[in-house]
């Protein structure tokens, strides 16, 4: 469906003399933006992430912001606000139907920081618009999410940037490094954690929502329910209609190191252990712990730091374990423990990996270069799956058994249900 377009530079082009501006209409649908020319990017989702998004973005001089959307007028109202304060005279307009933003011709790039259940979709209805995509984490609220992204950003040949804003960082960069010297020796087990427990919400009454809120496209492709304040903005990811609570909102930004510096292959089985709040109506995993077996690797997540020298004092962390050594780190810290010395690096291991000029330039270059991104599809669709196989194990609760290659659990037939669902009408994905 088409929608109108309040900002239609055809018109514009039209009266405009041919030539090279008609090249570069062809050259925007082709999907590449002149390298002198600004990126034309609209803004998807404008709570605290959608926030950061549009001040990040705004900040490169190569970028033009278009376009803001969200369902909440209010808060869309708020951060139209916000922008033209920031940038007087900006020609950005507002949006609650993120589908007129796919359909305007002018705009190159989208970012969407919207709730989970969203992301994949919205990804890939603008993958077919022509629009490249820096969304948010995690990747997909399911498995089969994250195939149909893969079929349509290569049939589209679109860019796509996962919001794993980490991933740009120095110690993240040293960390691989260090571990793909092989001065560990061969890393044997990961543990990986994430402190905070997911709340149950209390039982508060449905309301009706507010008439500045359309909860029906809040709603969107997940199963209907009745409005409360607290399935929406803010808590909407304690529930496994939208998300699954602090395991999946922080399962990649720490997997993230490991599937970068060691690459684990051949995912063979995934056992998670853990119990839903017992204090409300939210259903996503209170705690959860998981076991995962790869080919000559173990991967471990618990929702308490392990009992391992220098864990109880981070939030979140990976502990990799080695023949030779052991690792442990978080965001902006390492220490190494090789024969008997505890490290802070080796300055003997060289650099060799190029340093990110930031995750948003970084995207907004490969937009322009039609490159990968350091958080590409391909490597964070990879990194995402185990955070989907451990929530089925979670719900049916029992260790299964996993086919890598045809990506489907082996003699489980309700395992295999869960991974995919079924869109509420009239959404649906291709």
């Amino acid at each position: 469906m088409k929608f109108g377009n309040p900002l239609n530079r055809r018109e514009f082009f039209r009266a405009a003399s041919a030539g090279s501006l008609g090249m570069m209409i062809l050259t925007r649908r082709a999907g590449a933006v002149p390298a002198s020319d600004k990126v034309v990017v609209a803004h998807i989702g404008l709570g605290s992430m959608g926030n950061g998004h549009m001040r990040w973005f705004a900040a490169l001089p190569d970028v033009e912001i278009a376009a803001l959307c969200d369902v909440d007028e209010t808060r869309l109202g708020e951060k139209m606000a916000g922008l033209k304060e920031l940038y007087p005279g900006t020609r950005v307009k507002a949006y609650t139907d993120f589908r007129r933003i796919l359909d305007r011709d002018d705009i190159d790039a989208i970012t969407c920081a919207t709730p989970d259940h969203w992301h994949a979709l919205i990804a890939i209805m603008a993958f077919q618009a022509g629009k490249d995509v820096y969304g948010e984490k995690p990747l997909s609220y399911c498995l089969a999410e994250g195939q149909a992204m893969l079929r349509n950003i290569q049939r589209y040949n679109r860019v796509f940037q996962l919001g794993t804003q980490i991933h740009a960082g120095e110690n993240y960069h040293r960390v691989v490094e260090l571990l793909r010297s092989g001065i560990l020796g061969k890393i044997h087990t990961v543990r990986l954690w994430m402190t905070g427990r997911s709340p149950g919400l209390g039982f508060p009454a449905n309301q009706t929502p507010p008439d500045t809120l359309d909860w029906d496209m809040w709603l969107g492709p997940a199963p209907y329910a009745k409005y409360t304040p607290v399935r929406c903005h803010g808590t909407f990811r304690y529930f496994l209609d939208y998300s699954g609570g602090v395991f999946q909102d922080f399962w990649c930004h720490i997997a993230d190191i490991v599937f970068w510096a060691i690459e684990p292959k051949g995912l063979r089985s995934i056992e998670a252990r853990g119990e839903p709040p017992y204090d409300g109506i939210a259903d996503a995993p209170r705690w959860i712990d998981v076991d995962y077996e790869f080919d000559g690797l173990k991967i471990q997540w618990t929702t308490d730091p392990p009992d391992l020298p220098g864990a109880k004092d981070r939030k979140i962390g990976a502990y990799f374990e080695g023949t030779r050594g052991s690792l442990i780190c978080d965001y902006g810290t390492r220490e190494i423990k090789l024969g008997g010395e505890n490290l802070e690096d080796i300055p003997e291991v060289p650099k060799t990996l190029p340093r990110s000029p930031g995750h948003q330039r970084n995207f907004i270059d490969s937009v322009k270069s039609r490159s990968h991104p350091e958080s590409n599809l391909d490597y964070v669709r990879r990194m995402t799956i185990p955070m989907h196989l451990a929530l089925i194990s979670y719900r049916l609760k029992r260790k299964l058994v996993w086919d890598s290659k045809a990506e489907q659990f082996i003699g489980d037939p309700a395992a295999n249900y869960l991974l995919s669902r079924s869109y509420r009408s009239p959404w649906e994905i291709s």
